[in-house]
């Protein structure tokens, strides 16, 4: 019998600052809207596990996107795209973000990110705090230091090295076939991008002074790190947590930094309690 998944596919034209995009989404399952960002340099193929897992399904409309000038979703038509250097900001993760929801329909989604999409988490629970029920940070932080974006467009940097680099991100006891295979989607975007998403991640994401102005009661907020991870350490992620009065912390034994993909059996198992006491709460 020829398998087939319940997940379908489709474009959505959305309006961000003034440009039209053309984005691709990908979604299953009925329920509380879950809003699903991929990591810099890389696309929702990331999320598909959590994609076909019934469980989650059952109780969450799971959908996941590209992000403009990712996976499937084109640079925009509408600009010459290539006569700028192309650098990913906060302003415009934020009001995509809120577009995106606003497009599709959706009553207070709630948000998981990780890696940039988990620096993300505090700052929509920070500057859009009535768009969402609840944000999930995975792999986040409250700033990365120093910056090592220039590593990731040079003429001697190719995607054979970012293949291996992001192997070196992930826990050792993670399945080698995930590995590989999160490393494969890392090896397949255009040059600029990984450089471009970086620019967010260590520039712009910076709430040390600010994470203790976000209102849990308002927006519940969940910070989940990786044992294993290099970039977004337990004890950046508990640090987090700790300025955010009322958020939740969980360190994600035998994880490395891409939990979602690189043994999704494992980070289910931290990931449902969260996901149930946040359908609980209605």
């Amino acid at each position: 019998m020829t398998r087939t998944e319940s997940v379908t596919g489709k474009y959505i034209y959305l309006t961000v600052q003034g440009v039209e995009y053309r984005v691709y989404f990908e979604e299953n399952g009925e329920g509380i809207p879950l809003v699903c960002q991929h990591t810099a340099g890389s696309d929702g193929r990331q999320w598909r596990h959590l994609l076909n897992d019934s469980e989650v399904t059952s109780l969450y409309r799971v959908i996941v996107f590209d992000l403009p000038y990712h996976g499937k979703s084109l640079p925009p038509e509408s600009v010459e795209w290539w006569k700028e250097e192309y650098q990913l900001h906060k302003g415009f993760l934020l009001d995509f973000h809120v577009e995106f929801s606003r497009a599709l329909g959706l009553e207070r989604p709630v948000y998981i990110g990780c890696s940039m999409g988990g620096h993300l988490a505090p700052d929509l629970a920070l500057e859009r705090p009535d768009a969402y029920r609840a944000v999930i940070g995975v792999e986040g932080t409250a700033h990365s230091g120093h910056s090592t974006e220039i590593w990731w467009y040079h003429p001697k940097v190719s995607n054979d090295f970012r293949f291996h680099a992001m192997m070196s991100m992930m826990a050792p006891t993670s399945p080698e076939k995930y590995r590989r295979e999160t490393s494969w989607e890392y090896s397949q975007s255009a040059p600029f991008v990984f450089k471009g998403d970086l620019y967010y991640y260590f520039a712009e994401h910076d709430v040390t002074k600010t994470a203790k102005d976000i209102d849990t009661s308002r927006i519940p907020v969940y910070v989940m790190s990786g044992e294993y991870d290099p970039a977004a350490s337990p004890v950046e992620g508990r640090a987090l947590s700790d300025a955010i009065k009322g958020s939740k912390f969980t360190e994600l034994k035998g994880l490395g930094h891409f939990g979602m993909c690189e043994n999704y059996p494992l980070f289910k198992q931290y990931l449902m309690p969260v996901l149930r006491e946040i359908a609980d709460k209605g």
